[in-house]
């Protein structure tokens, strides 16, 4: 695809400043179930779980969860048993020895440092061994505090197919991000992305007939023959 083509693209669908509202709106309404998939009781299993998540899917992570927090309900519970033993309950998240080096380690800090409580401040989070900004941003909104905005595969595709922004590092499209979606929305608006890339917008064959941003995405291979109504969804 030219450059030309895509900028004139961009033209026609309108800024994404004046998109973005009602993208997530679209979203919401699409995909009113589109939340965490991964299963948790607490905070610990919030956090570790997300540290098992990485380089395999939810589907994986929740069908080991469900024995290994059973097992394991306190930090103090993942210190008790031979690293082996940890690698050997975990062994099908894949990664099984950094995982496990990852997850009594920061059973051993939340011990030292934070009295056995998940913390809830970015800084805080990523002072746990394992844990790095994707990870951190996964809690502090689940927490309820979202302090940025988590960017996996999904979020990055999508927000370029978008037109939301022309990076390609996860840390510079969260800065682009950021400055688009309103704060209220920062925690929502990857699993609305999510949701979204898994059911239409798939990475090799988007069904941009079926979607419901196809008037609003420079990348629709959906012909508009009508300007792209921007609705403000504020009201």
């Amino acid at each position: 695809m030219s450059r030309s083509f895509v900028g004139e693209a961009r033209r026609n669908v309108g800024r994404r400043r004046d998109r973005i509202r009602p993208i997530i709106h679209l979203l919401a309404e699409a995909h009113p179930d589109a939340t965490i998939a991964l299963r948790f009781r607490s905070e610990l299993e919030l956090l570790f779980s997300v540290i098992l998540s990485a380089q395999t899917t939810d589907v994986n992570v929740n069908r080991v969860t469900e024995r290994l927090f059973e097992k394991y309900r306190r930090p103090e519970d993942y210190l008790a048993v031979p690293q082996e033993e940890l690698e050997r309950d975990i062994y099908q998240t894949g990664f099984f020895r950094q995982k496990a080096k990852s997850l009594r380690g920061t059973a051993r800090v939340l011990l030292e440092e934070f009295d056995g409580v998940v913390p809830r401040t970015l800084p805080e989070l990523l002072r746990l061994p394992g844990v790095a900004r994707k990870t951190a941003n996964v809690v502090a909104a689940e927490l309820g505090d979202p302090q940025g905005i988590v960017v996996d595969t999904h979020v990055r595709r999508l927000s370029q197919r978008l037109g939301l922004t022309r990076e390609q590092e996860p840390v510079r499209i969260e800065r682009d991000l950021v400055k688009l979606v309103p704060r209220a929305d920062w925690g929502r608006f990857p699993h609305l992305l999510i949701w979204h890339g898994r059911r239409v917008c798939d990475a090799r064959r988007p069904r941009c007939e079926e979607c419901v941003l196809s008037p609003l995405c420079p990348s629709s291979r959906v012909v508009v023959t009508e300007p792209a109504q921007i609705c403000d969804t504020r009201s």
